[in-house]
């Protein structure tokens, strides 16, 4: 699984003009599931995400994390994370898990999310959203747990 970290002071996701989530200081994160990732990836992603320290500490070094600092946390699924780009002008999306083993990853991620932390927003799998947000530093993180075979 592949999650894209951004640390932002603010966040929102829209579907049709209508607000489906939105945070104030926290991280917005896309998401996006491969072909052969299972629960464990997730459950590995979303332990490594939760405690990874992008927020400063009094020193102003990054030493803290969503947890440490009880931010937002907006869950946006984005396949297109997977795509390959190794050759020619078009991305390939074959990397990318199916739409239906996308969707069960992505609501299996939000589900254990919101168990282990108070504030979890998401996007609408498959829609066609429109995300703003305000970077904050900018900090931006790619994580990546693979099956190991």
């Amino acid at each position: 699984m592949i999650a894209l970290l951004q640390r932002v002071t603010q966040a929102n996701v829209a579907v049709e003009g209508r607000t489906v989530g939105a945070i104030g200081a926290g991280l917005l994160v896309l998401l996006c599931a491969e072909r052969k990732d299972t629960e464990k990836e997730a459950d590995a992603l979303l332990s490594k995400l939760l405690a990874y320290r992008v927020f400063s500490d009094e020193a102003g070094k990054m030493n803290r994390s969503l947890t440490d600092v009880a931010g937002g946390l907006l869950l946006v699924p984005q396949f297109t994370l997977a795509a390959d780009t190794q050759s020619g002008t078009r991305p390939s999306f074959t990397p990318a898990a199916a739409p239906e083993d996308g969707r069960r990853l992505f609501d299996y991620f939000v589900s254990r999310a919101q168990e282990r932390h108070s504030i979890v927003q998401t996007g609408e799998f498959g829609a066609d959203m429109k995300v703003w947000l305000t970077n904050d530093g900018p900090v931006t993180f790619w994580l990546q747990m693979r099956p190991r075979d």
